[in-house]
């Protein structure tokens, strides 16, 4: 035993995982799964949303952007009206049957950024490793009905030093080929996002969503402070990648810190950026995806929609680590390379 597990009495005074529950507001019952390390790292899973990642602080400072509906049970959702139920935070999972705008494709109609955002957790696990530190939590999320797609999404977090990795797989367990959107939807905020933030994508092509986002096509990467009433753009980006990887980032000077996004480019092949500038709702979304923000019946029309086949899987990643104003420079370098 090392001279540091000599000083504690519980490994969790360093680094720990817990699970818990919500009283009272429209959370209530919610399970919440809670991970911290000595490094700094602090993050909040929802185990009835998806395992997805809703706190993400760094040394006390928030980096994510929680909305104004707050915690929200998943009891609560209806297809037809998303937002109220929309808690946002770091990353919410958007799919799996559609993702991004809500259309109708092939007849059928499809609610804003699906379900799945909203389905509660199978086979929750999680661990932390007394010696190492490394936290692990683990899942499943079903998107299956009777005389329709069965998809199964298998989530694994490890937190670790100053990153948080999540590895999906996604299966089609339906006799039949299935379609499969997911997009992940990673939300910035203050203070983490504030005036003159420095977003760095290896963008080789923008493409604005419509005409308000052409007004913003030349300063897609400038970030104002938040003004009233100001609407939100959307923009596509061609990522440059290298050995099917690419990574984004954000730096603000002002609290010397910044996120690195790293995913899988070959099956995350799409990119979106939600810029909202709007008091109360200032948010950045750094969007990877198999499918853009436009929806299904866009990406079936411009031959992007993925399928799988029955008892096939696909696996994404993505990748989020915190670094400091020392590090700024290669992360700088990194980014940059990917255009190389």
């Amino acid at each position: 035993m090392d001279c540091k597990q000599m000083k504690i009495g519980h490994h969790s005074q360093l680094n720990a995982v817990e699970e818990m529950r919500l009283c009272g507001g429209r959370g209530d019952g919610t399970r919440l799964v809670q991970a911290k390390n000595e490094e700094g790292i602090h993050a909040t899973v929802c185990a009835d949303r998806c395992l997805d990642l809703y706190r993400f602080e760094y040394k006390g400072k928030n980096l994510g952007y929680f909305a104004p509906s707050g915690y929200a049970n998943p009891a609560f959702f209806d297809e037809e009206t998303f937002f109220p139920n929309f808690t946002a935070g770091f990353m919410t999972t958007c799919g799996l049957k559609n993702a991004g705008a809500g259309c109708v494709d092939e007849g059928v109609e499809y609610g804003i950024h699906g379900k799945i955002s909203n389905t509660a957790c199978e086979n929750l696990a999680y661990d932390c490793d007394p010696v190492s530190g490394k936290i692990t939590i683990s899942g499943k999320m079903r998107e299956a009905e009777l005389f329709g797609d069965k998809l199964l999404l298998t989530r694994n977090y490890t937190i670790e030093g100053k990153s948080i990795l999540v590895k999906d797989v996604v299966m089609n367990e339906g006799g039949e080929d299935a379609a499969v959107l997911i997009l992940y939807h990673c939300n910035m905020g203050y203070p983490l996002l504030d005036e003159g933030a420095e977003v760095m994508i290896p963008t080789l092509k923008v493409i604005p969503r419509d005409a308000e986002a052409e007004k913003g096509v030349d300063v897609y990467d400038q970030i104002i402070a938040p003004e009233a009433g100001w609407p939100e753009q959307c923009f596509m980006h061609e990522m440059a990648s290298k050995d099917g990887v690419t990574a984004v980032a954000i730096y603000n000077e002002k609290i010397g810190m910044g996120v690195k996004l790293e995913y899988s480019a070959d099956t995350l092949d799409q990119f979106g950026e939600w810029k909202s500038m709007k008091a109360r709702d200032y948010a950045l979304g750094l969007e990877p995806s198999n499918c853009s923000f436009m929806g299904r019946k866009y990406a079936r029309e411009n031959g992007i929609l993925k399928t799988l086949k029955p008892g096939e899987s696909k696996e994404y990643f993505v990748k989020f680590t915190v670094f400091e104003a020392d590090e700024l420079e290669s992360v700088r370098a990194e980014i940059a390379s990917y255009k190389k």
